[in-house]
Formats: structure tokens, C-alpha cells, sequence
């Protein structure tokens, strides 16, 4: 069965700290009628600090898309390839060996999609094949687990290699005064991931089940605006509120296996922010010691949007705790609402 190999994780030299974000706000919006509101919900979001690709300086001025967009580019182009080496390394794998690289993104666009670029630059196959996901959001990285599951079930011996390249930074729109917008400024950050699931043999969570699901009616509460000007975020102040029902979905792909989604041995979800965690911990009746690695990323590298699966996956092989057959969970969640989540058990197979 398809394994999920250790992530390899990147974060861009640049640091600012919860204290820089809040003196920020204090400066451009010393007249926003909401200011003590947005400082106490930047203060609560339990992000100590957050990595960039470029000084804030830099961040804060808007350049316009087609600066931005090539921006995206060059970083892209800089910063992916010795990630997806390293990830290829810990799995014991070649670029040949890979038949599939799915690369997800929401905070830039290339067409054709970075992973022509990397089968051209890096020794993949000229048949390596390509899914690029690009409208997924935070939902992305568990999204592109899952459909590295499904190719490796349709394809028992094929390797798969996933990337997910996010520089949030890029989306900051200064004019963009909202509490959502503002929020959102002191919550996310900037990373590179990079992942492989194997087919057969490999150290990780060998895959079992997969599933999705969509809220009804709630598309427009995480969601782009796309102006001449770029991305912009738009956040409603509903969706912390989205795991009382999507805490059944986790259940319902638990019972499916036959298992139970209170009683797991590991859980890796989407950090989005404290409250899912939190909310997760009360609506799964599980102790909060069990998000431990969601936690430690956000409050280390903020919310890195599809990145932040495989840094939290990347901090329990870190921890070395997980021994042979343990049941785990993993799961994104994103714009629709959108809840992408695996099963897994833990297993050290020799290749």
C-alpha cells in the first residue's frame, strides 16, 4: 500500500514576530474604528512568528500583479528545488522513479504549471505526469495526498512526489481594510513542502482511506476577489466556527474504516487558526496534547497555507514517536468548505 514518506520543509529567511505585526497595525491603522478588535484577534491567533520571502518593507509596497507575479516566479524557481531533493532523499528515491508530481499553490500562478519547470530542470521523466491545483487553498495539501492516494491505487507500483509551494506574503493588499483582510495579515506565512508517497515499501503513514467534504452553501466564506490588483483574500467571520460540521465528516471517514476518530494514536489537521484546533479537541473528545504538531507550526511558521499538513507531518517524524500499526488521521480544510482527510496507520516497511 502507498506510503507517505517524511516531508521536507522550507521557510524563507525573513522573520516577523507577533510584536512586529502588532506595532505594524498600530502604525497604518492608528484610525481603523475596529484597531483594538483586529490587535486582540492578531494576538490571539497564537502565531509567534512567520517567515517571508522578502523584507516587510518590500511586503508592504504593492508593485502591481505582473511584478508580483514574476516575484512568485523567480522565488519559486529558487527556493522548490532543493526541498524536493531532500523530500525525494528521505524516501530513498530518484527523480526517474517518480511517475506523478501533484503541485498545489494559491498564492501564484504559472501556466505551464512549475512542474513542467522541474521535470525540465531536475531529471524527472519527459512522462512524469502533472496535476497542478491551484483553487484549493489550505485544503490543498490534504487534497494532494489524496490524489496521490488514488494514482498509487491505480497504479500499485508508482511513486508519487507532491509539492506545495506558498508565499502568502505576496497576496498583502494594503487597501484592503476589512477585519477578515487585516486579520489575515498577521496569520499567515511563507513555506516550501515537498513530500513523496510511495507504492510500495517506505517509512510514514501507509494510506488506507480517503474521503471529502463540502459544506453546503458556505463557498463565498473563504474566497479571492481577483482585481487587477491580485488576490484578494476574503475571510468570513463564520469560519471559525466550521468544525462542529465538519467534526462529523472526520467521524463518518473513521467509522467507515471501522474506526474511531476519538481513539487514534496521531491526528495531522490544518492549523487555520487556534480555535479549529481547539474546537477539534472538543468535538472529537480528544486531549489537545494530540494537535501538538498543527500547533507547533502555526505558532512557529503561522498558517502556511497547503503547507501546513506537511510541516505537522514532518514534525512527528521529527518527535520519533509513532511505532508500527498506530492509527492516525490527516486532514485539510479549505474554501467550499472543504474537508480533505486521510486514514492512515504508521509503519516502517524496508524499501
Amino acid at each position: 500500500m502507498a506510503v507517505l514518506c517524511k516531508p521536507a520543509i522550507a521557510v524563507p529567511e525573513y522573520v516577523i514576530t507577533q510584536d512586529d505585526t502588532l506595532e505594524l497595525a498600530r502604525r497604518l491603522h492608528k484610525d481603523h474604528s475596529q484597531l483594538r478588535l483586529i490587535l486582540r484577534l492578531i494576538e490571539n491567533t497564537g502565531v509567534l512568528k512567520r517567515h517571508l520571502i522578502q523584507p516587510i518593507d518590500k511586503v508592504l509596497k504593492h508593485p502591481g500583479l505582473d511584478a508580483r507575479s514574476a516575484v512568485y516566479e523567480e522565488e519559486s524557481k529558487a527556493r522548490v528545488p532543493a526541498v524536493v531533493r531532500k523530500a525525494l532523499d528521505q524516501a530513498e528515491l530518484e527523480p526517474r522513479q517518480i511517475d506523478l508530481i501533484v503541485y498545489v499553490s494559491c498564492t501564484g500562478f504559472m501556466m505551464p504549471a512549475l512542474t513542467a519547470w522541474l521535470i525540465n530542470t531536475l531529471g524527472f521523466r519527459s512522462e512524469t505526469r502533472q496535476i497542478p491545483i491551484a483553487q484549493l487553498g489550505c485544503a490543498a495539501g490534504g487534497a494532494a495526498i489524496n490524489r496521490a492516494h488514488d494514482f498509487c491505487r491505480a497504479y500499485p507500483e508508482a511513486n508519487v512526489l507532491i509539492v506545495a509551494c506558498e508565499f502568502c506574503s505576496l497576496c498583502y493588499q494594503p487597501t484592503d481594510l476589512g477585519v477578515g483582510s487585516l486579520l489575515s495579515n498577521g496569520l499567515f506565512g511563507d513555506a516550501v513542502a515537498s513530500a513523496v508517497v510511495r507504492g510500495s515499501g517506505g517509512t510514514g503513514v501507509q494510506l488506507e482511506r480517503n474521503s471529502s467534504y463540502l459544506i453546503p452553501n458556505t463557498e463565498d466564506w473563504i474566497s479571492y476577489a481577483i482585481r487587477s490588483t491580485g488576490f484578494h483574500f476574503q475571510l468570513d467571520k463564520r469560519v471559525p466556527g466550521t468544525m462542529e460540521p465538519l467534526a462529523p465528516a472526520l467521524r463518518a471517514v473513521a467509522e467507515q474504516h471501522q474506526w474511531d476518530a476519538s481513539q487514534l494514536d496521531f491526528y495531522i489537521v490544518h492549523a487555520g487558526g487556534p480555535r479549529i484546533l481547539d474546537d477539534l479537541c472538543r468535538f472529537l473528545d480528544v486531549p489537545p496534547e494530540a494537535f501538538r504538531f498543527s500547533r507547533a507550526t502555526l505558532t512557529e511558521y503561522g498558517n502556511i497555507a497547503s503547507a501546513v499538513v506537511l510541516d505537522a507531518l514532518a514534525r512527528m517524524f521529527d518527535e520519533a514517536s509513532a511505532l508500527d500499526g498506530q492509527r492516525g488521521l490527516l486532514a485539510g480544510f479549505g474554501p467550499g468548505i472543504t474537508a480533505e482527510m486521510a486514514l492512515g496507520t504508521w509503519t516502517s516497511t524496508p524499501v
